[in-house]
């Protein structure tokens, strides 16, 4: 199993360290498609998955959900933790242990997930229907300095409920002068880029694990397609995400790299744990 590049006091430490800078946007892989963003103080989590539920789920079946990369931190030491989000219904992106965790070591946790989601993440999380803050395609909402913006995802079709609105989503997060688009779990579909280039991206967070029948799991982006769909929409920087957790439903950074350099599109591949910060280039990035 791979150890995160920072785990446990280490990746704390980091945390702290980067705070002490106000003006300096932060933002720590945590493996899957779990980010922490920092900024001015205030910490957002990005689909966080800090447990190994699906791991014990999946015990001995015909789907074992093994992981490659060690966890790099428990949820109840996230303990200065803001907002949560959540950008569909799937356990990985939605995790009871994960936020429920973090529910109990921060007493004002807000959660933002899709609106026509509410009564499965209630009955999921075991939380009053009214306490999530939910967002559909094209709507907006502000909470503690950060702006979220619904952005429709195909995961792998664009989904609606009985009303229309989206259940899966991912969402453009608005930080100061920064502009975050953390997809969610997604295809390219029709409309995508009109979605996301009127919010002029910093950095674009992107699936590149790919759409693969055989893993009997909806699919997501490769590394290629996301690195064209980064700079179709102008991101200053893409990072890819959702591999190196389980073994069956993994992929090479290779071929997303490879195309970010063929279009000169600036990249950062993290490692588990590992900060890219703002204005500062990553070891990984290209120029």
């Amino acid at each position: 199993m791979k150890p995160p590049l920072l785990r446990d006091d280490a990746l704390l430490a980091d945390v702290r360290e980067a705070g002490r800078d106000p003006h300096q946007l932060s933002l720590w892989w945590l493996g899957q498609s779990g980010f922490l963003v920092q900024w001015r103080g205030r910490h957002v989590l990005l689909d966080p998955y800090l447990s190994d539920s699906l791991t014990v789920k999946y015990a001995g079946t015909d789907k074992p959900h093994t992981r490659v990369t060690a966890r790099c931190i428990a949820p109840e030491r996230l303990d200065f933790i803001d907002i949560a989000t959540s950008s569909h219904n799937h356990t990985d992106h939605l995790d009871a242990e994960t936020l429920g965790a973090l529910a109990r070591v921060n007493p004002r946790l807000q959660l933002v997930i899709p609106e026509a989601n509410r009564a499965f993440v209630a009955e999921r999380l075991k939380c009053p229907v009214e306490f999530p803050h939910g967002l559909d395609a094209g709507v907006s909402l502000t909470l503690d300095g950060f702006t979220f913006h619904g952005i429709p995802a195909a995961h792998n079709e664009l989904e609606r409920d009985a009303e229309g609105r989206h259940k899966f989503m991912g969402y453009v997060v608005e930080a100061g002068p920064w502009r975050i688009y953390h997809s969610g779990d997604t295809l390219h579909y029709e409309g995508m880029e009109d979605w996301l280039r009127q919010f002029k991206v910093s950095v674009a967070l992107l699936p590149i694990n790919g759409d693969r029948p055989e893993r009997r799991v909806a699919g997501n982006l490769d590394g290629p397609q996301a690195a064209r769909l980064a700079h179709a929409i102008g991101a200053d920087v893409v990072i890819p995400c959702h591999y190196d957790m389980f073994e069956f439903n993994t992929a090479s950074p290779e071929g997303f790299v490879a195309e970010c350099r063929r279009l000169h599109q600036h990249y950062s591949v993290l490692q588990t744990g590992e900060r890219w910060s703002a204005g500062k280039l990553s070891l990984h990035e290209y120029n």
